[in-house]
């Protein structure tokens, strides 16, 4: 396996920035937060940044409002003051950002758009959640949109809305349909990808500024290989 590529101060991909928000393109290698591997996270990264770009002295301060998972490349916002982090929390807490994803999977599903609602159970020992179709005890309601919006000859580009935000949920979902994401191993890919990433890619984001209560509508590039490639 080659080794992930991760963010640094010197390569951070930023997409927006002002006094009260940052948002940048996450690599398959950040994590978001601190966990046990003990690796340096993402809102690290970024205060660094931020501490150099703007010649700030002493401790910058970052809240982080939400996560994506470490293989999941894409958008993620982050707040740089104190007034803007419960706005931000409130607004993904409530479901009042728009979040579409892209994802590459293997199989073309059954029909070329639909909503796939399933109950999502957690199995926290091995950090992934199983799709039912009937409610399970411990189970939570899932439901996304997809369309299948480009077919290549291996694999099929979906464009996914959120419309929960549960644990894993468009990986957890799309295998439950027999569509695994291409090199997410832990969801039923035969293969993994070289660089430990999986093809799922938050690739917009619109919400209503929590500061400047102006519409803000942020999208990421997707990263550099030739399958996404292919799909831009």
């Amino acid at each position: 396996m080659s080794t992930k590529i991760i963010s640094t101060p010197e390569n951070l991909q930023v997409l927006y920035e002002d006094n009260h928000l940052i948002a940048v393109n996450k690599r398959a290698g950040d994590i978001v937060q601190g966990d046990k591997t003990g690796d340096t996270p993402l809102s690290e990264v970024v205060k660094q940044y931020i501490k150099t770009k703007h010649n700030k002295p002493g401790n910058v301060y970052l809240g982080v409002a939400h996560r994506l998972d470490r293989p999941t490349t894409g958008i993620v916002v982050f707040a740089k003051t104190s007034k803007a982090l419960p706005r931000l929390n409130k607004l993904f807490a409530e479901k009042d950002a728009q979040k579409t994803y892209w994802a590459v999977v293997n199989k073309m599903p059954e029909k070329e758009n639909g909503t796939l609602i399933h109950w999502l159970k957690r199995n926290t020992k091995q950090n992934k959640s199983y799709g039912h179709k009937n409610e399970v005890p411990d189970s939570k309601k899932a439901i996304l949109d997809y369309k299948v919006i480009k077919s290549l000859d291996r694999y099929f580009l979906l464009e996914i809305d959120l419309k929960t935000g549960r644990h894993h949920q468009i990986r957890a979902q799309l295998a439950a349909i027999g569509c695994s994401i291409k090199g997410d191993l832990k969801y039923g890919s035969d293969r993994s990808n070289k660089d430990g990433s999986i093809h799922l890619h938050a690739r917009s984001l619109s919400f209503v500024h929590p500061v400047k209560k102006e519409m803000l509508k942020i999208i990421a590039p997707p990263p550099e290989d030739s399958v996404w490639d292919a799909c831009t």
